[in-house]
This record gives C-alpha cells, structure tokens and sequence, in this order.
C-alpha cells in the first residue's frame, strides 16, 4: 500500500514510524515532513492545506491511502476535497469531513453536541461583539478563575484562564475585538472545572471504535506547571489514575455516546477522536474534543500500540473496525520535549542538531529540516524522546539519560515532567 500522511510535527514523526512497522506499507510519503521523517520516508515539499498539489501527487503516485495528522487540513475540509475528485473512487482517507471536523474548529458547536446529546461538560455562554455586556454578565455569574476560549481554530493559544472578573471583562472585549483575528469572532465562556486533566484517543468507522489509551501532557513551559502555555512539553501513558473504574467512566459517559451522538447526527466520521477531559473527583468531563491525535501524546500512545497500525487505518476506512484484534502494551511510555530557546515566544531557527547514541529511548522529530546535509532546528518544539518503563520513573530515566546525548543551542526542556503522577495511588 501507498501512503501519504500529511503533516511535520513529532505526531507524523511517530505515526509514520508505527506505519513502517507494517508489512502491507509498500511506500510511505510524507508532506512536507521533517528531518526525522526524511530519514524514515520520502518527504514531499507540498502543504498540508495546498489541496490541488496533495490531490495531484495522489493522482501521479498511485496513493491508495491519505493519513492527515494535523487539524488545519480537516477543517479546511480535505476529506471533501479527494472525495469529490473523480480520480480517487477507491482512496482510503484517515480523518473526518468538514461537517465531523467542526467539533474541532468550532468549540461552540462542540459544546451544542455534547449539551444535545447529554456528554458532561462544563457550563458555558457562547458570545459575539454585539454580546459583549452579555458575556459580561454571565461572567458575573460565575465563581473565578474564568475561562475564554477563542470559537475557532487559534493554534493552540486561544484559550485564556484568569483570576480577576475584571481583567476576564478586558480580555473578552479584546478577543472579540480581533485579538485572535477570525478565531475570536465568537467567544465560549465556560465555568471553571477544577481536577486533573488527562487526555483519551480513539479511532472510529463511524460504526465502531478502538480506545487507544489515555495520557498526561504538561503544557505549561516552566517546571512545577508554571509559566505560558505551550503545545507540549512531555507526556506520559498509561494515566495511573485511570483505573478500570474511571476509563468505564470515560467510555460509557462519553466515548460510546460521542460516537453515537456523530451517527445520530449524520456525520460520517472515520478517523481519530481526542478527548480533553477532567479529572473531577473521579467523574470524567470534556474540556474539548479534537479530530486529530494529541502531540505530544502521540510520541507515546504510538509506542504503546501493538496493533498494526496501518490495518487499523484500513479497518477504519472500510467501516471493519469491528474485526481488528485490538492490542495495547501495558508498559509505561514517557516523552519529553526538547525546545528553543525562549519558546513558545520569540525563538531562533536554523541551529544545528547533534545526535549521539542513543539507548533505550525513540527519538522523534518535530520542528526539525534538514539544510545542507545538516539537521537544524525549525520550529520551538524540536524533538521528543519517548521511552519504555515498568513505571514511569524508569521510563523517564531513560529519556532524561538520552536528552543529554542532544545537542543544539538554547535546548530546554522541563525536568519534573510525569513527577506528579510517580506516586499515585
């Protein structure tokens, strides 16, 4: 099978390394790629959003199967795209269509589909400019810290937590003034859910689905959960605290009636579901959902899965989910991210990357290319190391142990990440 995963960050990393696991992958491109990927597959110098190009490279590689790992393209609808050129009658595609997509790209349509069909979430009011005294107002009804978040698609930092009512009041006037462009033309203003977060995939037919497991991320930048939030600093899978009950929690409350409430809704949805939950006194609530993996989360769900994951894919197009054996390793998996310097504000790009031997640990790139002959830094996020363990003590260990062996100017990385959870019980 021919395959073409669309993406750059260490997600694609880590799905194109499970992909070549397979032996029913005849070739694996990847657009546009990274440095990491480039080692393991066939970059392609197209955009994830260029769909003409995606559409024409398809046509001329003989693509039997489309794998879109980041949420731009989705909701930007390139399911729709492929599926209405009449050269792909049989061309297998891993993500939903712009009607699923939407749970993603609008969070207000995602907390009108969790209220329509009883999925527990927080309270919210959903405002507009003309709304701004509205908004205010519901604000005032509401115990702090106050939660904004941005309506659309804002790259990860458009959901605001403050303290005081009256910097809540400044900054909702501001983000529906434009301080989020287009993202905040509407405005979801949400109760505050106090708990632990933790993060659960699944893949669905539309008919069926697998849960792929449950994982923590650590967003913010400074150690002890200080600082600006970023798109990840490490993760760790399984959760200790999703015991048996939680996760038959999580499916029964939620998972099961998600994927029922998209059929109940006409949505044909093939692809993965992310589910942003809280941990509330052992009751699971979405925060959010999105239509793509989690990364840094993927650096570790994808390590864990002992399932072929291109058969998986194909199940999932061909609506036979149902008949994939199914299988997860019970051992632990930690990554860390390694970033520039000054990340997630003001960073330089372009510093060369030094990689040793490393033992015991994967490596998996994320803003990383390659210039000449060199592999160099391209993004604040630059590379995760994911590691094994029979608890996530060792396993971090082993990730710690190997970050020393990476070099590149201004690296920083977090060293507590997965401590809180070390002695759970």
């Amino acid at each position: 099978m021919n395959v073409l995963l669309l993406g750059n960050g260490g997600r694609e990393h880590a799905l194109a390394w499970k992909m070549l696991q397979s032996p029913e992958l005849k070739k694996l491109y990847v657009a546009p790629g990274n440095a990491g990927t480039a080692q393991i597959a066939e970059n392609v110098n197209i955009g994830v959003t260029d769909f003409p190009a995606i559409a024409d490279f398809v046509a001329e590689k003989g693509v039997d199967m489309v794998v879109v790992g980041p949420e731009d393209p989705l909701v930007e609808g390139i399911r729709d795209y492929l599926e209405a050129d009449g050269r792909f009658k049989d061309l297998k595609i891993i993500g939903p269509g712009k009607a699923g997509a939407i749970l993603e790209g609008s969070k207000d349509f995602a907390k009108e589909f969790m209220q329509r069909h009883h999925i527990p979430t927080a309270a919210y009011r959903t405002v507009t400019s003309a709304q701004v005294e509205e908004g205010k107002a519901f604000l005032r009804t509401l115990k702090p810290p106050y939660v904004l978040k941005a309506d659309g698609l804002a790259a990860g930092k458009g959901v605001l937590i403050l303290n005081r009512l009256e910097e809540a009041e400044e900054e909702l006037e501001e983000m529906l003034g434009g301080k989020f462009g287009k993202a905040s033309n509407r405005v979801v203003i949400e109760e505050f859910l106090s708990g632990i977060e933790i993060s659960v995939f699944a893949i669905t037919d539309g008919k069926d689905y697998k849960i792929l497991g449950s994982a923590k991320d650590y967003k913010r930048i400074g150690e002890g959960d200080t600082g600006l939030n970023t798109g990840g600093m490490g993760a760790v899978s399984p959760v200790p605290f999703a015991d048996e009950e939680f996760n038959k929690k999580v499916e029964e409350r939620i998972v099961r009636p998600t994927i029922e409430g998209l059929k109940k809704d006409g949505i044909d949805y093939k692809g993965f579901v992310f589910f942003g939950l809280m941990n509330s006194n052992g009751d699971p609530l979405v925060i959010e959902y999105n239509v793509r993996m989690g990364d840094p989360e993927t650096e570790v769900v994808m390590p864990r899965l002992k399932t072929d994951l291109l058969r998986l894919f194909e199940a999932t197009a061909t609506g036979k989910l149902s008949e994939v054996v199914f299988e997860m390793d019970e051992r632990v998996c930690t990554t860390v991210m390694l970033v520039a310097q000054g990340y997630p504000e003001k960073y330089e790009k372009g510093k060369e990357i030094g990689i040793g031997q490393v033992e015991g640990s994967i490596v998996f790139h994320a803003g990383t290319k390659l210039s000449e002959g060199k592999v160099v830094t391209n993004g604040g996020r630059v590379i995760a190391v994911s590691s094994f363990g029979k608890t996530i003590g060792e396993g971090l260990r082993h990730s710690y142990d190997n970050i020393g062996k990476i070099t590149f100017e201004g690296k920083n990385f977090r060293r507590d990440i997965g401590k809180d959870l070390m002695n759970w019980k």
